[in-house]
């Protein structure tokens, strides 16, 4: 029997019983639609992790202060604090791999001005460190080297201490209080929005690195120093020779343990990525089972179909239908209802996906793999579950199909 004239039957089968063909099909449906939704909001959840850690910096270098140890036990990281302005300077000078270079002093104080006053971090940075950080200015412009060199009382406002304390309005020229001293407003900073930890990167400013230390923080030693590579396949060997030259700067002896650390965004990327991808697949694993429970169901309906078509099979078998040919039909059947199921499926996926991140604000995104992957297991589902209906029906001897009562 041709395979258009099998379809047909099994299209007629099918529309024939709509009631009974739309209930077999709601356990497909919900389990492709569940999945579908899992998988949107693991994989929005995974592309915005990686926009936040792009936003940190293109190819960032982070080195920071080491740990120390009391009566032999370790203090923790950050806790033994040698980082000096002329290690980053020696950085910048000595390293071949390095773009970018910026001692980094970190500190928080009180801003008044504009229309009210704003407790909010201040890094004190070179030039530099817009390039290391990927950060743009949208109002006015950076400070300069001369600005750091003459250690200028000039600041750069982020988005959001500009709107708190100027709101709708331009504050370049503006002079605003840091601390105890006047600060003149060159530029604000573009916004960048939220880190992965709910930290508003907005909520900051930049000043010179030299006013920093001599009219805000009051201490010689760097809270950080920041680099950058030209590409992300410079990082490893960069690491490396920020270490050998870390290390002669701190005068340190073979085998003696580092009293810095140096860590890249990579890490941070591959673990926060790592993470939302186990629980993406947790979630998809678990909305799997629907799967699972509507492919039982397609069995059980199937079987008493076949119960219910016991003469018509016996009299297919009977004017010359091939077992084959009935195994066909049903699977056919099967496979219909299966793929039909996991089409409808897509389409409550897709809304329920889009309805989920309107109400809650979830990033949520589909990959056309997870959509083939579901059309494909639906289609799956179909020929396993209904194998054996179909083979039942296939193996039917047409003297007592035709008995049948």
């Amino acid at each position: 029997m041709k395979m258009s004239t099998l379809s047909k039957l099994a299209a007629q089968s099918i529309v024939k019983n709509k009631m009974r063909t739309m209930l077999t099909m709601l356990g497909i449906v919900i389990g492709i639609g569940a999945v579908i939704v899992m998988v949107a909001v693991g994989h929005g959840a995974r592309s915005q992790i990686e926009s936040q850690i792009r936003n940190l910096g293109t190819n960032m270098l982070v080195i920071t202060p080491g740990s120390t140890a009391q009566g032999g036990v370790s203090q923790g990281a950050g806790t033994f604090n040698r980082l000096t302005v002329e290690d980053a300077e020696k950085l910048k000078r000595e390293s071949t791999l390095l773009d970018a270079v910026s001692p980094v002093v970190i500190t928080r104080t009180q801003i008044i001005g504009g229309d009210g006053n704003w407790r909010t971090s201040v890094n004190g940075v070179s030039t530099d460190y817009l390039t290391i950080r990927n950060w743009n200015v949208t109002e006015g412009t950076l400070f300069s080297d001369d600005d750091v060199a003459a250690k200028r009382r000039v600041v750069v406002l982020g988005a959001t201490v500009a709107k708190n304390l100027f709101p709708g309005r331009d504050p370049t020229g503006s002079q605003v209080q840091l601390g105890r001293s006047p600060f003149m407003v060159v530029g604000v900073l573009a916004p960048k929005g939220q880190t992965a930890s709910g930290n508003d990167e907005d909520d900051v400013v930049l000043v010179p690195y030299t006013t920093a230390q001599a009219r805000l923080a009051g201490r010689s030693f760097l809270g950080q120093i920041l680099a950058s590579t030209a590409s992300a396949d410079q990082i490893p060997a960069a690491m490396s020779e920020i270490e050998g030259i870390m290390r002669e700067a701190h005068g340190m002896a073979r085998g003696m343990p580092d009293d810095f650390t140096v860590r890249d965004q990579t890490a941070i990327a591959a673990a926060a990525t790592s993470t939302t991808s186990v629980m993406s697949g947790l979630l998809a694993a678990i909305a799997s089972i629907s799967l699972v429970v509507g492919g039982i169901g397609i069995m059980n309906i199937m079987l008493v179909s076949v119960t219910e078509r016991t003469r018509e099979i016996g009299i297919r078998l009977a004017i010359g239908a091939r077992g084959s040919d009935v195994l066909t039909q049903f699977l056919v059947e099967s496979v219909a209802m299966s793929v039909l199921g996991g089409i409808v499926g897509l389409a409550a996926g897709y809304g329920g996906a889009a309805l989920l991140g309107h109400l809650t604000g979830w990033a949520t995104a589909t990959p056309l793999s997870a959509v083939l992957l579901a059309v494909g297991f639906s289609a799956a589902v179909g020929v396993f579950f209904g194998y054996y209906p179909a083979r039942k029906a296939a193996a039917m001897d047409p003297i007592q199909a035709l008995r049948y009562e």
